[in-house]
């Protein structure tokens, strides 16, 4: 659903984002100034005793200075509820009064029909509980007792029982009056191919309903009480409400279980989920009868950063195991990503916590493993590396998989990885002073390294442990040309270090322009602790108290702070800090040292690219590629001022704006002082 133009911003006008914030936070009393708006507490979302999470009434905005955690309204309700955008929206929506824009007509046509088709279900839920009461019912009670479902639970998990028989939910509904075409367009019922009446979809199976994040029951998953039964576990077909790619069983519980701090699970099977809920970790959901979708994974993602992806310890779990890998790869972000926790052989969650108790799901959860050894573990398992060919399989298959990965930073570190757990396969049990090859087949410390006579490395990849190099004592020295390159002789962190210095500098002196900077101050990371501090400073009271900024400083920092950044040599010689009164000078420089800053930053991730294909082999493509990218970090970094269009500078360093100083030797022209 599309929300009209201004809808946003009337909702974000009548709501305010210290009451929304309120709620979930104690504010602290000694920082926080109501009257203006400025509110402090500590961070909702990491432990901390100190109140550095900071709410603003007049931007409508919060931050935090220890996680850097900001946003709206709108990003809180979502972070904090852990609910989707569009419920959030809803939910400011209904505190402020507001009505959610109408749909047109034949959308809101169309959603009124999905209301009475979810209608339709919860009749079908209430018919299989009564059902679940019956004698008909009776080994299906035993079934479940026997897994050890006791009655509130099965009260609580809603389960059911279809009875045998071809029409006895269509018969029951219709007594209802409800109309044929919504029980088959529920999938309760499908048409009979003997021009009879409709027969129900479900005979004879445990029922358990599936509901959507908001609660509507949506399907069923029925298991067969009939074992020569051909499927021992059936779903409902797709439906316009039901799309199996799109939902997981037990969603919306496990959110709220999720956005209380309990860890994602992800099991198999409905009784799984029953079992683990039961057990006490209630954040536990079920792909539905499928293999795990691009959309399920990301929902997964929206709950947790790292669900655990517990699966059955036999030969199928392993394969579902690894198809969600390959799913995943792609689609890898920094702090996003799975881990997996495989069952004892032959048992599922179920099985382990009704014979070993929670306490033994909870040691292999705490053993999950992260996707990168699953990977390994594919790709090595119950192989023999004997030979040249065989290990350069392996590093073909493994560099295959990691080029799947869009993220260059997760590319790198997969690489750095699997780099570790090749040498310890290939190189690990070497002896001391070992050579090349050693003619000893099947040992897997055998791989082919150094050629007598030459110094060639075989390694497909590049081995974080080499031994030293043995044409000579020490490292070659670098030639000229290459002792010039940006590549070889800059250090980014000092060269961003040395940036942020001269940000911080000229901020502190010309504290009024840091409301024009505020974003990028925020975006500005520090690696330097002492720099990180007063970056902090900068942004707590830079702001809206800039007269008081340098006192601030000196008061937390003390002023030794302000002295040590002062006295740096390179901050020294900015020509702006010697007249603090030219704001404009100042502008220019914090616009050109964080374009510079966000350009180093940016042209780090092709030379990390380029670089780690060094690891194959070398050609000119790669040539060209670090070539191409020395030279745009060179012109990221260059001093000199290159805007020269707009503006000349003087023998002292300033600017000076053409148009400007044009305009004022015209005025000197007409008043006749260039003529004396």
């Amino acid at each position: 659903m599309s929300l009209p133009p201004g809808f946003l911003d009337e909702l974000r006008s009548r709501i305010s984002i210290s009451d929304v914030v309120g709620r979930k936070v104690m504010w602290d009393q000694r920082k926080s100034q109501p009257g203006k708006g400025d509110y402090w507490s500590p961070c909702p979302f990491h432990h901390e005793k100190t109140a550095s999470f900071h709410v603003e009434d007049r931007k409508g905005f919060y931050y935090c200075f220890g996680c850097h955690a900001k946003g709206d309204a709108l990003k809180f309700v979502q972070e904090t509820e852990n609910v989707g955008f569009m419920e959030a929206v809803e939910i400011l929506a209904g505190e402020a009064g507001m009505e959610m824009p109408k749909r047109d007509p034949r959308a809101q046509e169309k959603q009124d029909r999905r209301t009475l088709l979810a209608e339709v279900m919860e009749q079908a839920v209430q018919f299989f509980r009564l059902q679940l009461k019956t004698g008909a019912a009776g080994p299906a009670r035993d079934y479940l007792q026997r897994r050890g479902l006791t009655p509130p639970a099965l009260d609580r998990w809603e389960i059911g029982f279809a009875p045998d028989g071809w029409q006895n939910l269509w018969d029951a509904l219709r007594a209802k009056s409800v109309p044929e075409d919504l029980i088959i367009a529920a999938g309760l019922a499908k048409p009979s191919n003997k021009g009879g009446k409709p027969y129900d979809t479900f005979r004879n199976r445990i029922m358990f309903p599936i509901r959507d994040a908001r609660g509507r029951a949506i399907a069923f998953g029925g298991r067969a009480m009939d074992p020569n039964d051909n499927a021992k576990y059936l779903n409902s077909p797709e439906t316009e409400l039901f799309d199996k790619g799109r939902n997981l069983y037990n969603h919306g519980p496990a959110r709220a279980a999720s956005g209380r701090g309990s860890q994602l699970i992800v099991a198999e099977g409905y009784m799984d989920v029953i079992a683990l809920s039961e057990g006490g970790f209630t954040s536990s959901v079920a792909p539905l009868g499928t293999a795990v979708t691009e959309n399920q994974l990301q929902m997964m993602w929206r709950m947790s950063d790292e669900p655990i992806i517990a699966l059955d310890g036999d030969k199928a779990g392993i394969r579902a195991a690894m198809r969600l890998v390959d799913l995943a790869l792609p689609h890898l972000q920094a702090g996003k990503s799975l881990r997996f926790a495989l069952m004892p052989d032959g048992q599922d969650p179920d099985d382990l916590i009704r014979k070993q108790g929670p306490a033994a799901v909870q040691e292999v959860l705490d053993q999950a493993m992260p996707m990168v050894k699953l990977l390994w573990q594919r790709e090595t398992e119950g192989k023999v590396f004997d030979s040249p060919e065989r290990k350069a399989a392996l590093d073909k298959a493994l560099r295959d998989k990691i080029r799947l990965i869009r993220d260059p930073s997760i590319r790198k570190h997969y690489g750095e990885d699997i780099k570790e757990m090749r040498w310890a396969l290939f190189r690990g049990n070497r002896p001391p002073g070992a050579g090349g090859y050693d003619g000893s087949e099947g040992r897997q410390g055998s791989f082919a390294g150094d050629f007598k006579g030459g110094n060639y490395k075989g390694s497909g990849f590049r081995d974080g442990a080499r031994r030293p190099w043995k044409g000579q004592a020490s490292a070659p020295a670098p030639l000229s040309t290459t002792r010039s390159s940006l590549v070889a002789a800059a250090d980014e962190a000092e060269l961003a270090r040395v940036r942020e210095a001269v940000v911080l500098a000229v901020a502190i002196s010309c504290p009024w322009i840091i409301v024009e900077f505020e974003v990028n101050l925020e975006r500005m990371t520090c690696a330097d602790g002492s720099l990180a501090a007063l970056r902090d400073q900068v942004l707590r009271h830079g702001v809206d108290a800039p007269e008081q900024l340098k006192e601030r400083i000196c008061e937390t920092l003390g002023s030794q702070a302000l002295e040590n950044l002062m006295s740096l040599r390179h901050v020294a010689i900015i020509p702006c800090l010697r007249r603090p009164e030219d704001l404009e000078a100042a502008r220019l420089t914090l616009a050109e040292e964080f374009a510079k800053l966000e350009a180093l930053r940016g042209l780090n991730a092709e030379l990390a690219e380029a670089e780690e294909d060094l690891s194959g082999l070398a050609d000119e493509a790669l040539t060209w590629r670090l070539k191409e990218a020395a030279e745009a970090r060179n012109r990221a970094v260059r001093s000199e001022n290159e805007d020269k269009a707009t503006y000349d500078v003087g023998e002292n360093g300033a600017r000076l704006s053409r148009e400007e100083r044009d305009a004022f030797g015209a005025l000197l022209d007409r008043i006749g002082f260039s003529n004396k």
